[in-house]
């Protein structure tokens, strides 16, 4: 990347499966250090956008280009490292009874075992860092599958930090997480989002509860198009949040919070 290019742009992107429509032409473009809330209902496309965004996925049309670099003309496996993913699927993919400390030092090489690499013990203090950081340093030890769901975020989030990634993408962080959690993974994304040594973030939510503060841009999504994208007080307005989501809303906010409410 050259001074002032894009981390992401889309032009013109369309994504089919199966003959069925599952984003359409859709341009946005994200600028470095900004951080970003996609919302919209189920089924309206924000994954598939995070997973073109990971270079995890290829468009069916336009382009797609990612810290500098076509998708279809960069060898991915020299891209993805840039790029730090939480997810579900990442979950699901980590074995249950790995140390959390292990879970978040593999983040290093975007591995999924420990044995795979070697770490040094800078590695290691960074690991330790980034728990306490997240206020779980008791934890290291214990396997990542006993740990509570709330604990579990924290610890993917350790991991997606541990490699100094240029680009962020959080998919539904907070999602089954209850309220006392959800808060804290929250209070914890807005004190990454305020550090401006942080890198490029992207939020993936249905809710505007779950918008930490210090996030600066917003995108709607609904049925494949981004409806919607810009500051997030241009974008999250009741009327523009009301037709996204097909239900009459109001949407403020307070303290630097935001909310929605059924009219």
């Amino acid at each position: 990347m050259t001074p002032g290019d894009p981390v992401i742009a889309l032009h013109a992107v369309g994504v089919r499966r199966e003959g069925t429509v599952v984003l359409d032409d859709v341009d946005w473009s994200v600028r470095p250090g900004e951080r970003w809330v996609i919302l919209g209902p189920n089924g309206s496309g924000k994954t598939t956008l995070l997973t073109l965004a990971g270079a995890r996925l290829w468009p069916s049309s336009g382009t797609v280009e990612i810290l500098g670099s076509r998708l279809g003309k960069v060898d991915v496996r020299t891209l993805r490292p840039r790029i730090s993913l939480v997810s579900g699927s990442v979950t699901r993919q980590l074995r249950a009874d790995l140390p959390a400390r292990d879970v978040v030092v593999s983040g290093r090489h975007g591995a999924l075992e420990t044995w795979w690499h070697t770490y040094s013990g800078e590695d290691w203090a960074r690991a330790d860092r980034l728990l306490e950081e997240a206020g779980v340093p008791a934890i290291g030890s214990r396997p990542f599958g006993v740990i509570s769901e709330g604990e579990r975020q924290h610890v993917l989030l350790a991991r997606a930090l541990m490699s100094g990634p240029e680009l962020i993408l959080l998919d539904e962080p907070a999602a089954g997480l209850d309220l006392g959690a959800r808060e804290r993974l929250v209070s914890r994304l807005g004190l990454l989002a305020s550090d401006p040594t942080s890198p490029t973030m992207i939020l993936v939510t249905h809710h505007c509860e779950e918008i930490p503060r210090a996030f600066t841009h917003a995108g709607l999504m609904r049925q494949g198009r981004l409806i919607s994208s810009g500051s997030l007080d241009e974008v999250l307005t009741s009327s523009q949040v009301s037709a996204c989501f097909d239900v009459p809303v109001t949407v403020g906010q307070r303290d630097g919070r935001w909310f929605s409410r059924a009219d």
